[in-house]
């Protein structure tokens, strides 16, 4: 195993380190500043180099920043954990954006930095494995049963020049199954050509795939090659061929036929050479029972069927392709891939994802640029994974609430809010802390949303008892319900919190003393 480099220039703390250390079994390796540990990393290569770097900031012999970023252009994937004062404190949070994997302040708990220090060897380990097998990966990643199927399939076609249809609901990755049937058939070296029949209006559908001749219609001032004659010796790929509409069906089944069709417009037949792949997430069955779907075009479609399982049918997949999005966002953005925690792994795989495989990736993403430091913990999951079960979910990059209530209507008991009437008569003053707040109503239930409309009823009702501090009354609340709220998902770190909310440390400072939060 390799062992832990310890960096400080004070003797003390590098002994205590080495020797709890050693009682875990964990092999240990000290240095007194950041020119020993590039001068050692020089020497040995990083092949032989730490399994954790433990680092303090301020040393005679150079920063601990600096050695952070000089060792994340060497070893990006080693965990760095950051040694701090509490006057570095706000140095410390900053090299997370350089990529440390957390920060332990001094004087710390034996214990509790034993245990970090594990955290992070962990984490070295697995992301070691998952970056073999992500450099390794092929065009399409899974070990479950099912997706196993699907490979077998997409092997045995291999060879083939058969039509195929791949079922599979949104997002399951159905145009990955249709561009692996190329790269691995004898078309590779040919065009592959995709279109989403979905996607393009009725009167413009034709013309995209069959093309158009100059003249054929008002705007065709020259001719043009569709997407059969496009893929001419390659693959087509028609993608929610359930909404194709039906006079077109015909056309296409012409097509199938015998590989011929004219272009819009045109008189003299075209003939391409083309292999079809379709896919749908529609029952094309049910379809063709309600008339929408020609029967023949099914059958002549359903030669092969391949089914992709939704992703909540393949839960062991989703460690490995949330690694792998992480790693991919993070080259996209040019910044460090961050890790998750096997608590966050475990709670992710867990989630339904109606939206399947491109909703991981979103969410990967989106964690990519939300989430506050390089580890991934569970409350830094976005708000509908985290949310119960059957509660409303928003997209995690989607930040304007929903309206509550049907028609239009506003349903105030949905927010824990009492009718104006209930709140205030003619002779009796409102205390603005009496009021049920909607933050806190939605605060106690996920699944509420929609804060806005009962925000307006509440000021309304304090409007119409006469107050004249409204605005001061409800921002302090709104104020203090956020702030509250970010402190709770820090544990209290209030720089953290501030980052979270958007706003500077300072401001995040004096607001909790205006609302007199420290004394709560």
């Amino acid at each position: 195993m390799k062992p832990i480099w310890i960096v400080d220039d004070d003797q003390s703390i590098r002994f205590v380190l080495e020797k709890a250390l050693l009682r875990e079994g964990l092999p240990t390796r000290s240095f007194t500043n950041p020119r020993e540990v590039m001068k050692a990393l020089e020497a040995e290569g990083e092949s032989d180099g730490p399994q954790v770097l433990v680092s303090d900031i301020r040393m005679p012999g150079g920063s601990g920043l600096d050695l952070l970023a000089a060792i994340k252009q060497r070893m990006p994937g080693l965990p760095v954990i950051i040694m701090t004062a509490f006057s570095d404190l706000d140095s410390a949070v900053s090299a997370f954006q350089s990529g440390a994997f957390e920060y332990l302040p001094k004087p710390f708990d034996l214990p509790k930095a034993v245990e970090l220090i594990r955290r992070a060897v962990g984490e070295s380990q697995r992301e070691d494995v998952a970056e073999e097998k992500i450099a390794d990966a092929p065009e399409m990643l899974g070990q479950a049963p099912a997706m196993q199927d699907v490979f077998r399939g997409i092997g045995r076609l291999a060879q083939s020049h058969v039509t195929v249809l791949i079922t599979g609901e949104s997002g399951s990755g159905k145009e990955l199954v249709a561009h692996a049937l190329h790269k691995h058939s004898p078309r590779a070296n040919q065009p592959f050509v995709a279109i989403n029949t979905a996607a393009i209006p009725k009167d413009l559908l034709e013309s995209e795939l069959f093309g158009h001749e100059r003249g054929a219609f008002t705007g065709a001032q020259a001719s043009r090659r569709g997407r059969f004659e496009q893929a001419d010796g390659g693959t087509l790929f028609l993608d929610e061929i359930g909404d194709m509409p039906f006079d077109l069906q015909t056309r296409l089944l012409r097509v199938l036929s015998d590989g011929n069709f004219y272009r819009v417009g045109g008189h003299s037949a075209v003939k391409a050479n083309v292999r079809v792949i379709a896919a749908t997430h529609q029952d094309l069955e049910q379809r063709v029972k309600e008339g929408v779907f020609r029967e023949d075009l099914f059958h002549r479609l359903n030669v092969i069927r391949l089914r992709l399982p939704a992703l909540r049918e393949r839960r062991e997949d989703v460690p490995v392709l949330a690694r792998y999005f992480l790693q991919r966002s993070a080259q996209q953005l040019g910044v460090e891939p961050k890790r998750m925690a096997d608590a966050a792994l475990d709670r992710l795989s867990q989630f339904q994802f109606p939206g399947n495989v491109r909703q991981l990736e979103n969410i990967c993403h989106w964690l990519t640029v939300m989430a506050p430091t390089q580890v991934i913990e569970v409350k830094d999951l976005p708000p509908e994974v985290l949310a119960p079960t059957g509660a409303a979910t928003a997209a995690p990059a989607t930040f304007t609430a929903l309206s509550s209530g049907a028609g239009g209507g506003v349903a105030d008991t949905s927010l824990g809010l009492p009718e104006p009437s209930q709140i205030a008569s003619h002779d009796r003053p409102v205390d603005a802390h009496s009021v049920a707040s909607p933050f806190d109503a939605t605060a106690s239930n996920p699944g509420v949303m929609g804060w806005e409309p009962g925000l307006e009823q509440e000021a309304l009702a304090l409007l119409n008892a006469g107050r004249t501090d409204v605005w001061d009354a409800l921002t302090r609340r709104f104020e203090t319900s956020m702030i509250q709220a970010a402190l709770s998902t820090t544990r209290g770190r209030r720089i953290e919190a501030a980052q979270k909310l958007g706003i500077g440390r300072n401001t995040i400072t004096r607001k909790i003393q205006e609302l007199g939060l420290d004394e709560a």
